[in-house]
């Protein structure tokens, strides 16, 4: 598989996604995020933004943690919930609304030719008190379903086994490999 590259100013994302694909390359630039509760709208806004940084191929990605219980909440914004009241307040959210919740990745492909595609992956458990060291973001306080740890509690290893990031670059991968096969029988036809 050809290089990929993938455009982000958060290396943790970075090494979660090389981990998945090996061949992954970073851009490392920090897009700015529109404020929007569709996460599609997020990430075809990130794509035509990190156009302005590289021509060709390259993928986008974004995470969001929502709470069943707050409509969708925070969802795209958890970055920013994060942010302004840290994970205790997200969990203190989740005491008030009910644990159960949604982690959701998005990643983001333009082709060479600006064509863009999505590829989602979801998993569902619960906020639970902050536990764990590793991980990002809001990886303390979500236990998905089946597992005794949370995001944070997992190594990098059993996080990329079940996490909704893998989902979402497998379907990628699966894309990308049926696309390079289709390229190889057509220049052999040729």
């Amino acid at each position: 598989m050809k290089n990929i590259l993938f455009v982000t100013g958060n290396k943790d994302k970075l090494r979660e996604v090389s981990e998945l694909i090996p061949a992954v390359q970073g851009i490392d630039v920090d897009l700015p995020e529109i404020q929007e509760l569709d996460a599609h709208k997020v990430i075809a806004a990130k794509l035509v933004e990190a156009q302005k940084y590289h021509s060709g191929a390259f993928l986008v990605e974004d995470t969001s943690l929502s709470l069943n219980g707050m409509g969708g909440l925070p969802g795209p914004l958890a970055k920013w919930f994060v942010r302004s009241i840290g994970i205790d307040g997200v969990y203190a959210l989740s005491k008030t609304f009910g644990a159960r919740a949604t982690a959701r990745t998005i990643v983001g492909y333009a082709d060479e030719n600006n064509n863009m595609l999505f590829f989602e992956g979801s998993l569902g458990g619960l906020v639970v008190p902050p536990r764990g060291t590793d991980g990002f973001g809001w990886d303390a306080i979500f236990q998905p379903d089946g597992h005794e740890k949370t995001f944070a509690e997992m190594s990098l290893e059993e996080k990329s086994q079940c996490s909704m990031r893998k989902i979402a670059i497998e379907g990628l991968r699966n894309y990308l490999s049926k696309r390079n096969a289709v390229e190889e029988l057509s220049q052999i036809d040729s």
